[in-house]
């Protein structure tokens, strides 16, 4: 005999298909969230870790800027430490200068020439001064260009005043002043600084010759650091008196 199940198995079937549908739903939805939970605290922790990292490199960073401030200071520092023991070389090389100068200065001009004016500025001389003719100025002026102590002579002025005198003509030069190489290269050791001293010493007890005494008197009275080239502006005014008078009382 046949059984015939009059039982609603298909509604029953179809329960048990949604319980199980919305079952796999959940623990879907529970899998994604644990996962979702993982990949925030995984994100989490590595920026932490940058956020350490960047705390580092900061404090690096801020160690560094300081001990690069006091570079650039004993930069600074060595700077100013240079430039003054240029400063002292250049004066240390200039000490004797203005006694040689001198000594050039009545060497070098002729019998037919004398100066009324001498005026230094740096590295820089001018001249002025009387002559009997152009000849005699163009003699002073390659007297002058050979001189170890003077370089080119650059002609100013040359005028011719038409009176009764014997040296009718006015000059005015322009003198580059220069140092033989054998004095640079002793000036520019530490070891010959006793050497200068003792010429500056000896260079107040040099003769002048009268045209220029005022002058040199002026020079070497002055402390040492008034006769550097480039910071002193030395003007000098002396009576003319003629160089073949001057080059008598004077040895070199």
């Amino acid at each position: 005999m046949a059984h015939v199940n009059l039982l609603p198995w298909r509604a029953e079937r179809r329960k048990q298909r949604e319980r199980e549908f919305y079952m796999q739903l959940v623990a879907a939805f529970v899998a994604a969230l644990g996962v979702l939970l993982l990949w925030v605290f995984w994100m989490g922790q590595r920026i932490d870790n940058q956020n350490e990292r960047n705390t580092y490199l900061q404090t690096e960073i801020k160690q560094l800027d300081v001990r690069i401030a006091k570079i650039k200071d004993l930069e600074t520092v060595r700077a100013h430490l240079l430039a003054r023991k240029q400063i002292i070389e250049q004066l240390q090389a200039d000490r004797s200068q203005m006694v040689h100068l001198f000594d050039e200065l009545v060497k070098t001009i002729p019998s037919s020439a004398r100066l009324t004016g001498v005026k230094q500025n740096g590295q820089s001389m001018s001249l002025d001064g009387v002559a009997q003719s152009n000849a005699s100025v163009a003699e002073y002026m390659r007297n002058i260009e050979v001189s170890p102590w003077m370089g080119h002579a650059d002609l100013r002025k040359t005028e011719n005043s038409h009176d009764a005198s014997r040296m009718p003509y006015t000059f005015g030069l322009d003198v580059a002043l220069s140092r033989p190489k054998s004095d640079e290269t002793a000036a520019s050791g530490d070891s010959e600084a006793p050497a200068a001293a003792g010429s500056a010493a000896a260079a107040s007890t040099v003769s002048v010759p009268p045209a220029l005494g005022m002058a040199a008197k002026a020079v070497t009275g002055a402390p040492a650091a008034s006769t550097s080239a480039k910071s002193a502006n030395i003007s000098t005014e002396a009576k003319p008196v003629s160089a073949a008078s001057a080059t008598g009382g004077t040895k070199p």
